[in-house]
């Protein structure tokens, strides 16, 4: 188990969280560029070595209720690990540098995904699928459904 200041030392080697010490020696480091009403990436790392990561975006984690991960026992490549996860799951995500793309599911079905105005459209044809505010919605629904970037 990593000590309260090995952790340390890992967690401020994130130059884009601000550190920001609570009650009890226990600390917290905020995200503020955080595009989502989350800030806390580590959240009451305490002396002990007990301490939080938010994990709530991630998959592969056993979240609390507020979706934040135990990092009690984590190694130091683990602790990077959901640290830097978690950083960029609050992150602002580029839009892709395409106007239209075409996805595909097992059975050859096809779906285009096409930025129009400030929106994506996914068509089957000529039919409207679903519209999207941005382009990572879109393409998660699209995976969530089966469907592949060609």
């Amino acid at each position: 188990m990593l000590t309260f200041e090995e952790k340390l030392t890992i967690i401020e080697s994130f130059p884009e969280l601000e550190r920001n010490d609570v009650s009890m020696g226990r600390v917290n480091f905020h995200y503020p560029d955080s595009v989502k009403d989350k800030k806390n990436v580590v959240y009451h790392l305490h002396p002990n070595g007990n301490g939080f990561v938010y994990a709530g975006e991630l998959t592969g984690y056993e979240v609390n209720d507020k979706g934040m991960v135990n990092i009690r026992n984590f190694t130091e490549r683990a602790l990077r690990s959901v640290i830097e996860k978690a950083i960029s799951s609050l992150s602002p995500q580029p839009e892709s540098e395409e106007e239209e793309e075409v996805w595909i599911n097992d059975n050859t079905q096809t779906l285009t995904v096409i930025k129009e105005g400030d929106t994506w459209n996914v068509y089957a044809d000529t039919g409207l699928d679903g519209t999207f505010v941005s382009y990572k919605q879109a393409a998660q629904y699209l995976d969530e459904e089966g469907f592949t970037r060609i």
